[in-house]
Order: C-alpha cells, then structure tokens, then sequence
C-alpha cells in the first residue's frame, strides 16, 4: 500500500511573490507555507517518503524552520534544485528511493491540497488500467479567448478544458523516462504532465477542490490564509462537539 512517493517542489526563487527570501517559508495561519504541503502528504494513507526539492543553500534552514517543528512521521529526504522548475523536478524524480512503483509531484506553493484529495487522486492512477499518470485539477468554468494580441480570434468550447493544478501522479519509471526523454530533445514542458504526454502516455483528470490555490504573488496569501483559519476554527468546532477529526 505505500508504493507512492512524493515530490514536493519548493525551489522558486519567488520573483513574481517579490521576496528576495522566497515565499516558501512566508508564515501562513501559523507555520510556513510549505509545511502545509507536506503536512497533507504526510497524513496520506499511500505516501511513505518525501523529498523536498529546495536550492542547497536553503535546506538547513527550511528543515529547520518548516520540518523539524512539526514531529511528521513520514520520512523526508532533499534533492537540490535545478535553475528551471522541470531540473527541479528532474532532481526530485531521481532521488526517490529504490522501491517505490509512483511518484506524486506538489507544488510547496499549494498549501490548500488535503490528504484526501491525494489518496483518491492515487487511488485513481491504481484502479484505472493502462493509465500512466492523473493530474489533479478543474473543468474550465470560465469562458476562454483565443487572442492575437488583444484581439480575440476564436472563443473555444470550454467543455474541452481543464485548468491544470498539483499534485500530478505517475508510474515513476514512466516519469523518468519522460523527463530523460525531454532533457535529450530540448523540450520544456508546462507541467510535469506534458513530459508524459509527448511520449504518447495516456493521463487522466481527477476532480480536484477549486480551493487547491497556487500562492504566486503577495495577494494570494489573503484567501489562502482564510481558508486554512476557517479549516482550523471547523477543527476546533468538530472537537468540542465531541466529533474528533484531525486538521486539514
């Protein structure tokens, strides 16, 4: 049952979040950001290690400040970023331990993801055969242009688009394969599911939370912060009714 390891990816120099620090430490409703991502991958029922994916000279201190206070029992590894997120991630796929059958792939800057949506999201990529990956997201809800510039050339069924989002969860050898494959040709994907994609893999989309948000600038911290508090204050709620549940 615990064949899946996790990628988390928290390399971003935060450029468009304007820290010279990063955002990935940023305290969010009381613990840095990304401990909230490896808080949920550490509660999955599947995912049994975990390497983050941080530059070399920052992970003393972001094991210090975003792992070590938090007791996780899943046992967490680093691999060194690369200059782009797909090196990045090139380096977390390849630093999985010898053993594990899947790789799921996270965003540090998505703290909103939950144990839950995870396990189903693996449990997706199990049961379906044939399957080389899923990726979590949403059916498009908005209307979508075609533009040239400005101007719009085209207004496309909406029915055909998702908005893509983490985690992205596949067979490893199929990832790695997909990524050295990429690395030889030159190819620059726009998610780790592209890779995967051009080499004729079949993946699918798995419903995910419209909440699973992406902090990327500074005003995002807003409705992120909301939501957890209001997860935090549901937590507290559920107890004192005598309903125990864990935090999100």
């Amino acid at each position: 049952m615990s064949s899946v390891c996790a990628v988390v990816v928290a390399g971003g120099c935060g450029a468009r979040f304007g820290n010279p620090g990063g955002k990935q430490l940023v305290n969010v409703a009381g613990r840095p950001l990304m401990t909230w991502s490896i808080r949920a991958f550490d509660r999955s029922a599947f995912v049994s290690h975990i390497v983050v994916v941080c530059p070399a000279e920052k992970m003393d201190e972001m094991r210090r400040q975003a792992i070590d206070p938090y007791n996780f029992a899943t046992p967490i590894t680093f691999a060194e970023a690369g200059k782009t997120r797909q090196d990045s991630t090139r380096s977390g796929v390849e630093a999985v331990p010898a053993g594990y059958e899947y790789v799921a792939i996270h965003d540090a800057a998505r703290p909103l993801i939950t144990a839950e949506v995870i396990d189903r999201a693996i449990c997706s990529l199990r049961c379906e055969s044939g399957v080389d990956g899923v990726v979590c997201g949403q059916a498009a809800i908005d209307t979508l242009k075609v533009v040239d510039g400005n101007r719009i050339v085209e207004t496309p069924p909406r029915s055909r688009y998702w908005a893509a989002q983490t985690p992205q969860i596949f067979a490893l050898e199929t990832m790695r394969r997909a990524h050295a494959a990429a690395l030889a040709d030159g190819f620059v994907g726009t998610d780790d599911s592209s890779l995967v994609e051009r080499m004729g893999g079949r993946v699918l989309c798995v419903d995910s939370p419209r909440d699973n948000l992406k902090v990327t600038v500074p005003e995002d911290l807003r409705p992120v912060t909301a939501i957890l508090l209001g997860r935090m204050s549901d937590a507290d709620a559920m107890q004192n009714t005598g309903i125990l549940t864990p935090l999100p």
